[in-house]
């Protein structure tokens, strides 16, 4: 498979992206999870159950039963980008 400019392009970016938000993460200006009313605010609540829901993305849990949960905002990240590249492509 040949990788056209526009491709590229778009995987360019992605990368930087990740690159500045892994950064941010690792410095402790960004948080490394979110919560689920962030999660569904960022990506869609339907967006974010599916994902789950395919095994897509691992939720973790505080605690049983009714704990809070939360997603590792850098997974959740690249899912998103990795999707809207493959649609894009």
């Amino acid at each position: 498979m040949e990788i056209n400019p526009f491709q590229l392009k778009l995987i360019a970016e992605a990368a930087a992206e990740l690159g500045a938000l892994s950064a941010l993460i690792k410095t402790g200006k960004v948080k490394p999870y979110l919560n689920k009313s962030e999660a569904f605010k960022a990506f869609g609540r339907t967006t974010v159950e599916n994902w789950v829901r395919e095994g897509l993305i691992a939720v973790r849990k505080d605690g049983d039963y009714s704990a809070a949960w939360r997603i590792d905002r850098f997974e959740i990240e690249l899912l998103a980008k990795s999707i809207i590249i493959s649609k894009l492509t």
